[in-house]
């Protein structure tokens, strides 16, 4: 028989996006069983997780991380085929990219799950051996396009198995930000969950979004911010946007690694995520204008172990 998988309270706050101070009081105030390891250091049966999660009050889509681990697509967890995905883009391997990345959709992962565990940290790593010097922008530039390749043969793959009728979804990120992955998986993610998309790319005016809501009436707009260089004009901007988009009856969805906590603060938004599994999770469960999913501390259950959920 296969050994019960145990893991550490850090990946469990990692896969659910919430702190690990949080996972260990679950454990002290007895919510989720553990034990500790002979250093001290608590564990956790992935089961009981699931269980736990499965039913409170977390959205379907925070468990995506955790079920990557469980259902051990390949055997590979997705830190090893992240750190496979990094070196097939350092050596310009298209195969070997087009390959980790389809297998790994076409074996049951998710969309919203490849992104942020398996492609993000992949293309943080490129992003950085640029940055310090370590490859050429050549490099970087090319493994932009190889990974870019393989997910625009994903794209037809999706949108081949789509459905005529769809809610319409809008996105694109703010003028001088020329980053194209995040809005491109955000578009795949969206697409994965039957939504029909119109991404209009990187470097759009605020202008061209508020004149989309009028036009195409999207029920989802999502803008992805990797780059600001004006946040006075950024934020004026935006508040305009979202006044319109309330009018209109629209939900917005905001994210991208330049939205910093100050930033973040003076926004209005439907939705907010520092992940696409956040994207996800809200956009299956958005019905018109609603608030996000609830987050926050599940129901306190008691977990019977050799039951089933």
């Amino acid at each position: 028989m296969q050994e019960p998988r145990c893991i550490s309270t850090a990946e469990v706050a990692r896969a659910l996006g919430v702190g690990v101070s949080t996972v260990k009081r679950w454990v002290d105030d007895g919510i989720l069983p553990a034990h500790k390891t002979a250093g001290g250091h608590r564990k956790l049966l992935l089961s009981d997780v699931l269980r736990l999660v499965h039913g409170s009050k977390f959205p379907r889509l925070e468990l995506s991380g955790l079920e990557f681990i469980a259902e051990g697509h390949g055997g590979i967890d997705p830190t090893t085929r992240s750190r496979q995905l990094l070196g097939a883009l350092k050596r310009g391997d298209r195969d070997a990219v087009r390959s980790l990345i389809q297998g790994a959709y076409q074996s049951g992962v998710a969309v919203e799950t490849l992104a942020d565990f398996v492609i993000a940290p992949a293309m943080h790593q490129i992003g950085h051996a640029w940055e310090i010097g370590r490859i050429d922008v050549l490099h970087e530039h090319r493994g932009t396009q190889l990974c870019a390749a393989a997910l625009y043969e994903l794209k037809a793959i999706l949108d081949a198995q789509a459905a005529s009728e769809r809610p319409l979804a809008v996105g694109g990120s703010p003028e001088h930000d020329h980053y194209v992955l995040a809005n491109f998986l955000a578009e795949l993610v969206l697409l994965s969950l039957g939504w029909r998309v119109i991404a209009l790319g990187p470097h759009t005016p605020l202008s061209s979004f508020r004149l989309a809501l009028t036009e195409l009436r999207p029920r989802l707009l999502w803008i992805s911010i990797s780059q600001l260089t004006d946040q006075e004009r950024f934020l004026a901007e935006y508040q305009e946007l979202y006044q319109e988009a309330e009018r209109a009856g629209a939900a917005i969805a905001v994210g991208g690694r330049a939205l910093t906590e100050p930033l973040r603060s003076a926004m209005p938004y439907t939705c907010y995520g520092d992940g696409l599994r956040h994207l996800a999770a809200f956009a299956r469960s958005y019905c018109g204008p609603t608030r996000p999913p609830r987050r926050g501390r599940p129901t306190q259950q008691s977990p019977r172990r050799g039951t089933t959920s």
